[in-house]
């Protein structure tokens, strides 16, 4: 999925509801909000502080795609392409950081630059 089509399902979803979009700064404590779990929950899988014994099992992945959910809101609502956005930013990379990370081998030619965590 193209992120213009999880901008444009976002958009099919809120437009059914009278109230559309919240505000720009509301959607950014919302986002704040939803980052925050995901940092919970990564911190009770991979960092010093577990969950307690009552608390219910958390999912990484369902708090990333409610991050997704909420900067595709924002975006839509400020009228921001996420493709576009996403592409500068990898241009912005690819170029200014092209030589900051070590390489490994076969990858000198991809023409991503940073670093290839895969």
């Amino acid at each position: 999925m193209q992120l213009s089509e999880l901008q444009q399902e976002v958009h099919r979803y809120i437009s059914q509801f009278k109230e559309g979009y919240f505000q720009p700064m509301t959607l950014v404590v919302r986002l704040a909000e939803e980052l925050g779990e995901l940092a919970r929950e990564i911190n009770h899988h991979y960092g010093e502080k577990p969950k307690r014994p009552d608390e219910p099992e958390g999912n990484i992945a369902l708090e990333m795609g409610d991050i997704l959910f909420v900067l595709a809101c924002l975006a839509n609502r400020l009228e921001i392409d996420l493709d576009q956005a996403f592409s500068a930013t990898m241009h912005k990379f690819s170029t200014r950081d092209r030589d900051r990370w070590t390489r490994r081998d076969g990858h000198e030619e991809d023409g991503l630059g940073g670093r290839a965590d895969g």
